[in-house]
């Protein structure tokens, strides 16, 4: 049996055979996590909803690997443009991790310009304390 573990949990799964993330031991990586809106793969307008949407994808895959936000360690995000577009980011981000003295690391990149999505990210996390 293998040590590692296919994280699905009920929010939609990718298009390919890969899980939504994979979990070895107390480490959890995630797929790649866009901004569709949940139960569908339809994407909003606005950064700001595609960004609020991807917030809610890492919370549901970090609980259905069985952690909490606080667990995250580091996350990667996508964007059109990112010194423009930090400020959609950012108000999530807050609002996620409150605590300035106890926030991920974070990495922010840019899609490739015929991209559908306006924001895509990947989050790494070790469970437990």
């Amino acid at each position: 049996m293998s040590r590692r573990r296919s994280v699905n949990g009920s929010r939609a799964r990718h298009e390919n055979p890969i899980p939504n993330a994979s979990r070895i031991g107390n480490i959890v990586v995630s797929s790649v996590i866009g901004g569709a809106n949940p139960g569908t793969r339809d994407l909003p307008p606005t950064l700001e909803q595609q960004v609020a949407n991807v917030f809610a994808h890492i919370r549901h895959d970090i609980e259905a690997a069985g952690g909490t936000l606080d667990d995250i360690i580091k996350v990667t995000f996508w964007v059109k443009d990112p010194v423009n577009q930090r400020a959609a980011l950012n108000d999530e981000w807050v609002k996620a991790f409150p605590d300035p003295e106890a926030r991920p690391a974070r990495h922010t990149l840019t899609l490739p310009p015929d991209s559908r999505a306006l924001v895509q990210a990947d989050f790494m996390a070790v469970l437990g304390g």
